[in-house]
C-alpha cells in the first residue's frame, strides 16, 4: 500500500457467517471504524473492545491511519473505501479494526475463533472512473445484494452523507467535488445501480457468480 493512493477493502464472515447478529453491533462496528483510526496506542483492545460506546473512551486530537471516503456494512461482510495517509496505514487499520471487534463480537455471542474469512481483500482504485463507480458500488450495496427484512435493518453505509449534509466517518470530498451537487452524484450512483443489477442478473443467467465484488 502507498501513501495518498486509494483502495478497496472487504472481507466477508468465515464461511459466509454473519458479523452482525443486531442493530447494537452494527453500530458498535462504526465505533470501531472511528475509534481505531489512529497512529497512537490505544491501549488494550480487548478492554476497549466492550466500551458502550468507545468513541467517547478518548477524545483527544489523534493522527489517522487513513481517510475513509465510503463504507458499507451489511450483516455478513464489509466494504471500505479509503485512502492511505501514513506508512503501513492501511495494514495497521485493518488489523485494529478486526481484531477489536471480533473480540467484542465472540464475547457477546460466546464463541470462539476466527470471525472473517482470512486476511481482508484489497483492490487499487487507480483512476477517476473506477472510483466514482466504486463508490456507487460500495454505498449502495445493499441495494446490490438486495437486501430486504431483517437483514436491511442491520445495514449500514455512507449513502446519507453523499446525498444530504449528515455528518459522518467518510470524507466524501474526492468523490464528490467531481460532480456539480450531491443531486448530481445521486443521479450518477443510481443510475450506476441499475447497471450492477443487470450485470448481475446477466452473469445469474450465464451462470457465472464470480463478480468480481460478489
Amino acid at each position: 500500500f502507498t501513501n495518498e493512493e486509494v483502495y478497496h477493502l472487504y472481507n466477508r464472515g468465515v464461511d459466509g457467517r454473519n458479523i452482525t447478529e443486531e442493530v447494537a453491533d452494527s453500530l458498535h462496528f462504526l465505533d470501531c471504524l472511528r475509534e481505531f483510526n489512529r497512529t497512537d496506542p490505544i491501549g488494550s483492545l480487548y478492554l476497549l473492545s466492550f466500551e458502550k460506546d468507545i468513541s467517547k473512551k478518548n477524545q483527544r486530537k489523534r493522527e489517522p491511519l487513513v481517510k475513509i471516503i465510503a463504507y458499507c456494512l451489511n450483516p455478513n461482510h464489509f466494504h471500505i473505501i479509503l485512502e492511505q495517509l501514513v506508512d503501513r496505514g492501511v495494514e495497521k487499520f485493518i488489523h485494529k479494526l478486526c481484531t477489536s471487534y471480533a473480540m467484542y463480537f465472540n464475547h457477546k455471542y460466546n464463541r470462539k475463533g476466527s470471525l472473517f474469512q482470512g486476511k481482508f481483500m484489497a483492490k487499487h482504485i487507480y483512476d477517476n472512473d473506477y472510483l466514482l463507480h466504486t463508490s456507487a458500488y460500495v454505498n449502495l450495496n445493499d441495494r446490490v445484494h438486495q437486501l430486504r427484512g431483517k437483514a436491511s435493518q442491520l445495514v449500514r453505509n455512507s449513502w446519507e452523507q453523499y446525498i444530504t449534509s449528515k455528518v459522518g466517518l467518510a470524507q466524501q470530498g474526492l468523490v464528490l467535488e467531481q460532480f456539480r451537487n450531491r443531486t448530481e452524484y445521486k443521479e450518477f450512483a443510481l443510475d450506476s445501480l441499475e447497471l450492477m443489477l443487470a450485470a448481475k442478473d446477466e452473469a445469474r443467467d450465464l451462470k457465472f457468480s464470480d463478480l468480481e465484488f460478489e
